[in-house]
């Protein structure tokens, strides 16, 4: 076999397996939560709006929600606002809501469109605007304690509430819904809140009965044991992740809940992935390797941790500790 041929070979090999999660996926509804470097970097910007199109062509529903904290960061800067944080959330002031408002629906969300749209008419933004048919997320506004003392965040919410209809009729019409995690506030049509994107997407996917939540962040995946590299996790239970929760890094916390509340509620799978490898969605997806962490309900596999913390092509895992 010359080398054309092996390479062929290789090519062939790859796509036949993908063939077990084709079936698996076919016609099912794929949640990705577009965040971290991924939103930066213009090759990876549109390596994640190839791989979308790639989930549609070969018949999977994949719906993206974003968040676009670097964003907002640089247009708050430009308008003159300060940035405050507490507890790992942004304290959002009237002010500030706006900008906020107007990088996510506008800026971000017309972004990740025009990427996806140029391989075709195949994608719709779709986001909360306070009127009756576009309330997507509806939220009330929350505050933060931080050493026993709550401090108030201004516009800053929790989802209490998911309408999908809007999302389900983009899916109807053979299209990509691209979701900003923009929420109405429940206690006041006009007003909008600043809702993680984390926990609009797992609240998205449980609203769709979503196959699979996948999440892009900027590390390989969960670590056991932060911070020695060898203890990647592959695969976690619900129960163990519970147990696990407490003790992880603060800015895991919030995704590693949302992949728990999404797999509680019926998702078939949640999984966190390095969003800072090209086109590591189908890794994910189409691949026995994978590429990140996933979150199963109870009576699936327990936890393992893989030999192999930079990816690279091994199907070894051990036993681990959570």
């Amino acid at each position: 076999m010359d080398t054309e041929q092996a390479i062929a070979a290789v090519k062939a090999a790859t796509l036949i397996e993908s063939l077990p999660w084709l079936k698996n996926y076919a016609d099912k509804i794929v949640v990705v939560k577009f965040g971290g470097n991924a939103m930066i970097n213009d090759d990876l910007k549109r390596a994640f709006a190839e791989d979308m199109v790639y989930l549609l062509r070969v018949g999977l529903h994949p719906v993206v929600v974003h968040g676009g904290g670097p964003q907002i960061s640089a247009a708050l800067k430009a308008a003159g606002i300060e940035s405050e944080f507490r507890g790992g959330y942004r304290v959002t002031t009237t002010e500030a809501i706006s900008v906020v408002r107007d990088v996510l629906a506008g800026e971000v969300n017309a972004e990740i469109v025009d990427l996806i749209n140029e391989h075709g008419d195949l994608a719709r933004g779709v986001f909360s605007d306070g009127t009756d048919e576009a309330k997507l997320f509806e939220g009330h506004r929350r505050g933060v304690e931080i050493d026993g003392e709550t401090f108030d965040l201004g516009h800053v919410g929790d989802i209490t509430a998911v309408d999908p209809s809007r999302v389900l009729a983009e899916i109807g019409a053979g299209r990509i819904p691209v979701v900003s995690s923009i929420a109405v506030n429940e206690l006041d049509p006009d007003g909008a809140l600043n809702v993680n994107a984390d926990a609009a997407a797992a609240a998205l996917a449980i609203a769709l009965d979503a196959s699979k939540l996948v999440m892009l962040t900027d590390v390989p995946g969960l670590y056991a044991d932060w911070p020695d590299r060898s203890s990647l996790v592959a695969l976690i239970s619900v129960d163990e992740l519970t147990e696990l929760l407490p003790r992880l890094e603060s800015g895991m916390i919030p995704k590693m809940t949302a992949c728990l509340d999404a797999v509680v509620a019926g998702v078939g799978g949640a999984t966190i992935i390095d969003g800072r490898i090209p086109h590591s969605i189908l890794l994910e997806i189409f691949t026995q390797r994978g590429a990140g962490t996933e979150v199963v309900p109870n009576g699936k596999p327990s936890t393992y941790v893989r030999l192999s913390p930079s990816h690279q092509n091994t199907n070894e895992q051990k036993k681990g500790q959570s």
